[in-house]
């Protein structure tokens, strides 16, 4: 970290900005309260600063304009500044918390995005809340049909195949108002149907496009999906070290519990981004269970370990491979050895 520049910590929010910060030069301290039209001319003009901001809703917008203008922006999980805030909650403290924090080493900040990124994850974001609304639009459906003694099977394909006989069967029974909204429900779940398949449609053309995506979907158990959210997730490669800080930061790694010089492995830490922490994983058990030639590494890791334990095991394994493509633009190769240092 640079001494020379003035240390900024901003608490931002939708219309009210504070400001906490210690002038380089002279140790003053300045604590200023902007309003959001009158935030980036606070910073224009001045010499470079080290800015600390929560990575919360809008954090992504104002490092890029911020970063335009010379200043050294640093976006912080919420969890890595929450030790230093103090007990009394307000602007101002939450301000001189992030100033705190963004002094500290070792804290990891969060990726700086492209809008062309945040512009995939949107789309990522989009498909996964219909996708939740579709399930609950399905499991609704299913529940009022048994309530009726019209047990439905598992899954949608086959939920589409006996649901139109189960509709007759009971249209002959139950009144026609009922049977018209249940109709109505099922028409609901195709049109949900057709949305998350034109999502998914452009997130094609945008993989297509795209040659990191398409280098990394050479790995096992990455596809389309997975390929967009993890280069868009990541941003930039080279904020992380390594491969392993990649993973940890996704949460696949043991969290850890010691005392007195004995330290524990507990289960895996859940860190970092939730969904493309689910999508490694799906990818992973589906090539555990249903690859044809799966690494020899990870069948004898399954016999000798459970199950959850080798995919999460394999997951982590597919993260560092995609950092490493990734930070240093190399092909998939199946057979390469990582050197020892």
């Amino acid at each position: 970290m640079n001494d020379t520049k003035t240390i900024s910590g901003v608490d931002i929010a939708k219309r009210v900005f504070q400001v906490h910060e210690v002038d380089a030069r002279t140790g003053e301290l300045r604590r200023v309260q902007l309003k959001r039209a009158k935030f980036l001319e606070y910073f224009a003009n001045r010499a470079p600063c080290l800015i600390g901001m929560e990575a919360c809703g809008g954090a992504q917008h104002w490092a890029r304009r911020l970063t335009a203008m010379g200043h050294t922006v640093k976006l912080l999980p919420a969890r890595q500044v929450r030790p230093f805030a103090g007990s009394n909650k307000s602007d101002q403290a939450d301000a001189q918390a992030i100033w705190t924090a963004v002094q500290q080493p070792g804290i990891k900040a969060v990726a700086i995005k492209t809008e062309a990124q945040q512009a995939v994850l949107a789309l990522h974001r989009m498909r996964q809340q219909l996708v939740k609304f579709r399930t609950a639009q399905i499991n609704a459906l299913r529940g009022l049909l048994t309530e009726y003694g019209e047990v439905m099977p598992r899954g949608r394909a086959a939920l589409r195949k006996g649901v139109v006989d189960a509709f007759t069967r009971i249209a002959e029974r139950l009144p026609q108002v009922l049977v018209d909204t249940l109709r109505e429900q099922f028409a609901r779940i195709g049109h949900l149907d057709d949305e998350i398949a034109e999502i998914e449609r452009r997130l094609t053309d945008w993989f297509k496009e795209d040659a990191a995506c398409r280098r990394i979907a050479a790995v096992p158990g990455v596809g389309m999906l997975t390929a967009t959210a993890v280069v868009a997730t990541m941003g930039d490669p080279r904020a992380f070290r390594s491969g392993r800080e990649f993973a940890a930061w996704l949460g696949l790694v043991p969290r850890q519990r010691g005392t007195g010089g004995r330290l524990q492995l507990l289960g895996i830490s859940k860190r970092g981004d939730t969904y493309v922490r689910t999508l490694l994983v799906q990818g992973a058990r589906a090539v555990l269970l249903r690859s044809k030639a799966p690494s020899a590494w990870l069948v004898d890791l399954a016999r000798r370990r459970p199950t959850n334990v080798a995919v999460v095991a394999q997951a982590n394994k597919t993260a560092r491979a995609l950092w490493a493509l990734l930070a240093h633009q190399r092909v998939w190769d199946a057979n390469y050895g990582s050197q020892p240092a």
